[in-house]
């Protein structure tokens, strides 16, 4: 069990239990590890048994209500009567793949491509953001005629086959090949501002070194745009500029990994990579695009579509496909109807202000930070030494889990909670949020 944790922050270990499960969630539990085996992993002490979702929460067996403050795959809601209504009808009429003429997936392509800078006009559709991560890996190697790839040494991008070697995240035991370098991600608590994009950079041409002297080209810096696996790290915007800049004399794209910051959330425009003044090649997009059903994105340069789909064969029988579309384009009208993105800066400034507020004496807090509904607490021994305390953010994770708040945690150290709603998390649900943060910080205090 101690490995199943140093792979996944804040998953379920049944020796570390403080109670037994009720009958019902023991019984599913038992039955879920016989049949679905080793690789699946839970969150929470106690695991949550969710049998209905509505808006920002989540329901038990029991009909008990759970804060959703942590999925951004229902990114306008869990169960969206829009996203149900565009599914249903689209069911009852056609449902195909895209060798045939229809309507849907253009339209919605078409929308989707006029959210982005004009030198992104083409997508192809995927099922899972790990899908397009895999494309679009695939497309910016045969356009370099490379295979050397640089991601942050946290980073989180998938679980396909090449996605997964990009995902130093998943673990000790998940390999990362010699034409993969890690480089260190910024940090914003220990890094001055003012040296954090050279020191960046710094790094990304260091890790074009290493792959030359391995006798590997470059092909790509992968980046999720708001390096949410690395701990959050938002700040100082532009910070990934220079790097870019490196990246680009050398041969490689730059692929945004906007599977996480994107459609909105930070709250300030559709995605993560205009905070840093820079053009990504490619763009890969995920979970939250159909508020849950199976649809992806690579967003790209022409020029590299153009030289990849004449010279290679590519189909994705579900990729794209009108049911899909359709849940993806009524979440497109929620965000826009509802000003999501808005109402996700104006919420989630509240909601940093707030958390900065409750915890400025608190000396186990090492930084507040965050953007839109996307913020991170970082808790230390002290703060003058800045120790991760990846123990306090665990117990807050679980605390707030009792009191039927739902979180998580991330970073190199898991000593990161990561809060991270639905976009249609509102004032009062932020509220509810701080009150029982505030209670569970003073349960922290209390415990050690």
């Amino acid at each position: 069990m101690t490995s199943q944790r140093m792979h996944m922050a804040n998953s379920y270990d049944p020796a570390a239990a403080r109670s037994p499960l009720p009958p019902s969630a023991a019984a599913l539990l038992e039955r879920r590890e016989r049949v679905l085996g080793a690789p699946y992993r839970l969150f929470y002490d106690e695991p949550l048994e969710a049998v209905r979702g509505e808006g920002v929460l989540l329901f038990d067996a029991a009909g008990r209500d759970h804060l959703d403050v942590y999925n951004n795959v229902p990114a306008v809601g869990h169960s969206n009567p829009r996203v149900q209504r565009a599914v249903a009808d689209q069911l009852g009429r056609l449902n195909t793949h895209t060798r045939y003429l229809t309507h849907e997936v253009v339209d919605y392509a078409e929308r989707l491509t006029a959210l982005f800078p004009p030198h992104l006009q083409q997508v192809v559709f995927c099922c899972s953001g790990s899908e397009a991560v895999d494309l679009a890996m695939r497309i910016a190697e045969y356009g370099t005629g490379a295979a050397g790839w640089l991601v942050t040494r946290h980073a989180y991008h998938g679980t396909t086959r090449a996605a997964a070697a990009v995902s130093p995240s998943l673990g000790p035991n998940n390999p990362i090949s010699g034409d993969v370098v890690l480089v260190d991600a910024p940090d914003q608590l220990r890094e001055d501002p003012a040296e954090v994009e050279q020191a960046f950079a710094a790094r990304v041409a260091e890790g074009v070194e290493t792959l030359r002297q391995r006798g590997v080209a470059l092909a790509g810096l992968l980046v999720d745009s708001c390096l949410s696996s690395d701990g959050l790290q938002l700040d100082p915007a532009g910070w990934l500029r220079a790097a870019v800049d490196v990246v680009h004399r050398h041969g490689g794209v730059y692929v945004a990994d906007e599977v996480q910051p994107g459609f909105g959330r930070l709250g300030t425009g559709w995605w993560g990579f205009p905070r840093h003044d820079v053009a990504p090649d490619l763009v890969v997009l995920g979970k939250p695009m159909g508020n849950g059903l199976p649809i992806s994105a690579v967003v790209g340069r022409p020029a590299l579509f153009d030289r990849f789909g004449r010279d290679v064969r590519y189909f994705n029988t579900f990729g794209g496909n009108p049911v899909c579309t359709a849940a993806a384009a009524a979440v497109l009208d929620e965000i826009e109807d509802r000003a999501l993105v808005p109402h996700a800066a104006e919420v989630g400034r509240h909601l940093l202000d707030e958390l900065r507020r409750l915890t400025a004496d608190d000396e186990r807090v090492g930084e507040v930070r965050g953007a839109g509904l996307f913020a991170a607490v970082e808790l230390v021994r002290d703060r003058a030494g800045r120790t991760p305390d990846a123990g306090a953010a665990a117990f807050l994770v679980n605390e707030l889990r009792r009191r039927r708040v739902l979180i998580s945690a991330s970073g190199r150290d898991g000593n990161v909670l990561k809060v991270r709603p639905p976009l249609v998390f509102g004032h009062r649900d932020a509220e509810r949020f701080l009150t029982e943060f505030d209670g569970a910080l003073s349960t922290l205090g209390a415990s050690r």
